[in-house]
């Protein structure tokens, strides 16, 4: 009895839309920068702890190829061109903490990407080349401005493919923080962005691809991710092991009060914004003062798979599939998000209890992925 009348109209709605030929075309462009209407970001509001080692679970959406599952965790591989395995958040948040550990993709033109993405295209990123095991970029746009590429910094990350080290993104209204393995390497304070911090509610992305594809990417990609990339030495995975996301805001999900993009004019359904900023847990530094970081070049490109157009401002190719959970609806109504990452009905138990994406497979998310935009 768990599946009512609502599972059975969700299913004759997902019906109707596959009938409609429409699949695959169920996203719309929407930016909040540009329109008072976008439907609202469904919002974590809380901490959730995941161990790929254990499987998939339902609050991360696969697109751009197939991430595979064993006891090392989930492997993004890229063996072809146009291979692209990502997993999305299903849930925003409103300033957080955003913690992954993984080993980075080897391999010329292979980048491994983990990046925080707003519908407003406000960006924080981690990026490893897969040419050099001893660096990884970080990086931040706002607001999809790509007019300079002054802002990344390549920082210290030794033996990034050989082991597993956990990378963290601590975001507030104040500053971003980087941190490997528990070495703050970056901070930049709200003051230092010059009008470009990013500031509204962010989706969790991770996933490879090859930058260094010269049949599919412009040059300056391929020169930028240190290709051409040679699929006859891959495949070519990243792993990662798990992750940690703490949202610092409360409530079920966020909208934007008006057209600025400013973090003030951000709303919480049945929550606060910053409610729970500074309750997510310390984080362990084992090291103050940053390393010495190497400033990217200016010229750093807009690439992306055979378009000029990217959400990631560095070229990652996501794809528009209609199952990146972004919009409302991405979590069914009357169910939850557990500490494991896993939905589940509301105050049902979270053993041997069905799931709706695993139950209802494509058809739930044709329905329950209202997303936005195209990258523009």
């Amino acid at each position: 009895m768990l599946f009512s009348r609502r599972w059975k109209a969700t299913i004759a709605a997902a019906s109707a839309v596959m009938v409609a030929g429409v699949w695959g075309q169920t996203w719309s462009d929407c930016n909040p920068l540009h329109s008072n209407s976008c439907p609202p970001n469904t919002a974590l509001g809380m901490t959730v702890n995941v161990d790929f080692r254990r499987g998939a679970v339902d609050s991360f959406i696969a697109s751009g190829g197939t991430p595979t599952y064993n006891s090392d965790g989930v492997s993004f591989t890229v063996s072809r061109p146009g291979e692209a395995p990502q997993l999305s958040s299903l849930f925003y948040i409103m300033f957080g903490r955003v913690e992954v550990t993984m080993k980075a993709a080897p391999g010329a033109g292979i980048v491994s990407s983990l990046v925080l993405l707003s519908d407003t295209l406000d960006e924080i990123d981690f990026e490893w080349l897969g040419a050099d095991d001893s660096e990884v970029q970080t990086n931040y746009f706002s607001k999809g401005q790509t007019t300079t590429y002054n802002r990344g910094q390549f920082n210290p990350a030794a033996n990034n493919q050989g082991q597993f080290i956990t990378y963290t993104v601590d975001w507030n209204k104040d500053r971003i923080q980087w941190f490997v393995g528990g070495t703050l390497v970056r901070t930049l304070s709200y003051d230092e962005a010059d009008g470009q911090y990013p500031q509204t509610p962010m989706q969790v992305k991770f996933g490879a691809w090859s930058g260094g594809d010269a049949s599919m990417n412009p040059p300056g990609t391929v020169e930028w991710s240190r290709g051409p990339t040679d699929y006859s030495r891959g495949p070519f995975s990243m792993v990662v092991r798990s992750a940690v996301v703490t949202d610092y805001s409360t409530g079920k999900s966020y909208s934007y009060g008006d057209t600025s993009g400013t973090w003030g004019s951000i709303r919480s359904e049945g929550g606060r914004i910053n409610g729970n900023e500074g309750r997510g847990g310390g984080i362990t530094v084992t090291a103050s003062a940053a390393p010495v970081a190497t400033d990217v070049s200016p010229t750093v490109p807009v690439g992306g798979i055979g378009k000029g157009d990217t959400a990631t401002q560095t070229g990652w190719p996501w794809e528009a599939t209609g199952t990146d959970g972004r919009g409302s609806g991405a979590i069914p109504d009357g169910w939850r998000i557990t500490p494991d990452g896993k939905l589940r009905p509301i105050g049902a138990s979270t053993v041997n209890t069905p799931n709706p994406v695993l139950l209802f497979g494509p058809f739930l998310l044709a329905v329950a992925t209202i997303t936005c935009g195209r990258w523009n």
